[in-house]
């Protein structure tokens, strides 16, 4: 495991899912932003654990842009083989988490605590 911090952008709105010992997890799929080779996506999963996951789901949406923390690994690929020929992919568990450019339309109830603020 490699300790990282990235900025991604989320291509796939969050999915919140729960154990039964009310353990809350969401899993989001998000890309890095492409400056030079507009040609070359790699998409990847990050998983965010407890009370965080449920501000994930709740407040971040497609397009936006996150700044994540936390530990890199990587996990057998359980999609579709014919689609795809890897066998393994990145999985990024996010420790903390930061809104870096956020779509206004989807996140008014997030960003409006700051509009007042001047800086």
């Amino acid at each position: 495991m490699n300790y990282s911090i990235f900025i991604v952008k989320i291509v796939k709105s969050p999915e919140q899912s729960f154990f039964e010992d009310d353990t809350s997890v969401t899993e989001v799929l998000v890309q890095f932003p492409q400056f030079l080779n507009k040609n070359y996506v790699d998409i990847f999963q990050i998983s965010v654990w407890g009370s965080l996951a449920h501000d994930v789901a709740q407040y971040y949406k497609i397009n936006d842009y996150l700044i994540i923390e936390g530990s890199l690994s990587l996990r057998e690929n359980n999609l579709d083989t014919f689609r795809t020929k890897k066998d393994k992919e990145l999985e990024f568990t996010v420790s903390k988490l930061y809104p870096f450019l956020l779509n206004n339309k989807n996140s008014n109830n997030l960003t409006s605590t700051f509009k007042d603020i001047p800086f």
